[in-house]
């Protein structure tokens, strides 16, 4: 899956805009590595998201087209 689009169905970021305009800014790392939008994102993967002046570092549990917004919270688990 995109990477932007992880961020958005994961409601880490609430917008896939406001998530792609993150990873062209290079805020958004996956294992290290700044990522662009385009990234393919996969289970286990660990994103590293700079939000101003916090940061947030985040493991990817799962991986799915559309979920619930109870069960978003179930994709990933904060580091």
């Amino acid at each position: 899956m995109r990477l932007d689009k992880f961020l958005k169905v994961s409601r880490i970021i609430k917008r896939r805009t406001v998530a792609n305009e993150a990873c062209d800014a290079g805020r958004v790392m996956i294992n290290g590595k700044t990522a662009k939008a385009s990234a393919n994102v996969k289970e286990g993967d660990i994103l590293e998201i700079a939000f101003g002046n916090k940061e947030v570092k985040v493991e990817i549990l799962d991986v799915q087209e559309t979920v619930k917004k109870d069960d978003a919270k179930e994709l990933f688990r904060y580091l």
